[in-house]
Formats: C-alpha cells, sequence, structure tokens
C-alpha cells in the first residue's frame, strides 16, 4: 500500500523540479523527502526521477505513475471537501495571481450584485497556483492562461499588453510611444513577480539601456504609488491605473498576456454553470476589454 505522504511528495518534486523546493513546500526537510522518494521508488520497484545538480526529470516509468498519482490524490482531495461541506453551506476556493491589477478583482466583485457564498481567496505567483489547483487547495484560479499546456481546463477572460507606468508630471507623460533608448537616464523600479521580467530585461538590454534601479517589490499598488510620487519608472501590465499615473506604451516591446479562469480536476463542472464569483469575473472582463480597446 503506498501511504498518502508518498504521492505528496513526489508531486511536490514534480511540480518543483528539484527537492528543495519540494521540500519547503510540503513543509519536511530535504533529507525526509529524499528518504520518502526512495521508500516509494523501493515500494513500486522502478525509479521514478533521473537526478542531476540542477534538476531532475521523470523517467518513463515516473511519467506513466504521474497520472495516476494525480488521480489518487485529486480522490483525496475530493473525499476531504466532501466530509467537510456535509452539513453547511458550499465554499470556493479562489486563487488570485498576485499581478492581477486590485482594480479589476475589486471591479468584478461589486459588478456581481449578489452575495458570494462562502469564499476564501488565496494569492499567489503562477507556478504557486498551479500547484494549488493541482492539489486540490484551491478550486478555480485567475491567472494567465494560454501558455502552450493542458493541466488544467481553462476559460480565457481578457488579454492585454504591458506600457510603461510614468508619473502624470514626467517629462515624457504624453508622449503615447517611448522608445526604449529614451529612457536611458531614468530611475526605474522592478517588480519581482512579473512574469514578462526577462523580456523586459532583455528588450532595455538590447538597446543599450541599464537604469538605475530604485525600488524591488512584489507589492503592484506599492509600486503604482512610488511611482505616482516620482521615484522612478515601470513596466507593468496595461490593466493597472493609478491617480497621477500614465500608461504610454513602449516602442516595440509587443508581449501579451491572457488572463482567464482554470479550473482544478474536481470542479471542471463549474466551467458549465453559473458561480456568482465567475460570473464576476466574467462580467469585469467585458469592462476591462473596454478599457484596453481605447487606450493608445
Amino acid at each position: 500500500m503506498i501511504d498518502r505522504y508518498a504521492l505528496r511528495y513526489f508531486l511536490a518534486v514534480v511540480d518543483n523540479g528539484n527537492f528543495s523546493r519540494a521540500a519547503a513546500q510540503v513543509n519536511v526537510a530535504q533529507p525526509t523527502l529524499s528518504v520518502g522518494i526512495a521508500k516509494l521508488e523501493k515500494k513500486l520497484g522502478v525509479r521514478l526521477f533521473h537526478r542531476t545538480s540542477k534538476r531532475v526529470h521523470l523517467t518513463p516509468e515516473g511519467t506513466r505513475f504521474l497520472n495516476h498519482a494525480r488521480t489518487i490524490e485529486n480522490e483525496f482531495n475530493a473525499a476531504e471537501s466532501a466530509v467537510r461541506a456535509e452539513g453547511s453551506a458550499e465554499q470556493l476556493r479562489v486563487g488570485l495571481l498576485n499581478s492581477i491589477a486590485t482594480d479589476y478583482i475589486d471591479g468584478a466583485i461589486k459588478r456581481a450584485g449578489k452575495p458570494m457564498g462562502q469564499v476564501e481567496f488565496v494569492e499567489g505567483s503562477e507556478r504557486q497556483l498551479a500547484n494549488h489547483l493541482a492539489r486540490g487547495r484551491v478550486d478555480i484560479a485567475l491567472t494567465l492562461v494560454g501558455r502552450g499546456g493542458d493541466r488544467f481546463l481553462e476559460e480565457t477572460l481578457y488579454e492585454e499588453g504591458y506600457a510603461l507606468a510614468l508619473a502624470s508630471d514626467h517629462p515624457l507623460a504624453k508622449e503615447d510611444m517611448i522608445p526604449a533608448e529614451a529612457l536611458g537616464n531614468e530611475i526605474m523600479m522592478v517588480r519581482r513577480h512579473c512574469e514578462a521580467l526577462s523580456e523586459t530585461s532583455r528588450h532595455f538590454t538590447e538597446r543599450g539601456v541599464r537604469p538605475f534601479f530604485a525600488f524591488r517589490s512584489t507589492d503592484d499598488d506599492k509600486i503604482l504609488k512610488m511611482v505616482a510620487c516620482g521615484l522612478g519608472i515601470t513596466v507593468m501590465p496595461q490593466g493597472h491605473e493609478a491617480a497621477g499615473v500614465v500608461r504610454p506604451k513602449m516602442l516595440g516591446f509587443d508581449i501579451r498576456r491572457k488572463i482567464g479562469v482554470a479550473f482544478g480536476h474536481h470542479k471542471e463542472a463549474l466551467a458549465q454553470t453559473s458561480h456568482p464569483v465567475i460570473d464576476a469575473f466574467r462580467a469585469g472582463a467585458s469592462s476591462v476589454l473596454v478599457d484596453l480597446a481605447i487606450k493608445p
């Protein structure tokens, strides 16, 4: 009989790509996780991973085992959810990508206009939310979609590009399009959680722009306030707005992203039904598309 903890260790290694991050995710020491994986391999009589100094990769046997492991873990989660929900109102756990504009989330919820019921919101990065979905820790996630994988059932809500964020009294604030070369002497701020961070860095570097960075944060609302007070400039998805901040485009920077709802395997039925939270996101997306369409 396979112990559940061994399945959780195995899936954590698959999702994180190495043993140290996997151990942190399941809250055990790395040697403990390694021993658990070794015991699982011994019980199955096969090697599940090819181990290298930088990353671990599934063996063919590990790949075959993966689908079974996810199915078993999802059944565990579904059973636990059913027991918890017995005799109580249905709960929905919603993951929120930490780079989505707060205004969109707030506006979507306000537009719902009806009781949400018992809803728990969990913020995280794209990878964290994917892990939560896989383990049944959240039921749906408002996150990046259309990334080329088919791990989860997805519904695209809207698409947006990236633009500069400048103080409204910045010398370039009235420009609709600004080349990176014009920003060589600017002080900038880094959004550490930005999924387009490497592309943004490459865009500037290829044009000989190596700015001084005054601030680094994963809090977009704080970044916007820093921009508004004139500390520096940054690059953000178009949906982010704030008083005292203008959003001109950057010449030649055409990266885009899709935002949508990803459904956990145990909650795929929600894609075909109406739920106040999902309906709110859908309604909010219509407003976002109108707003983005009128931007330069």
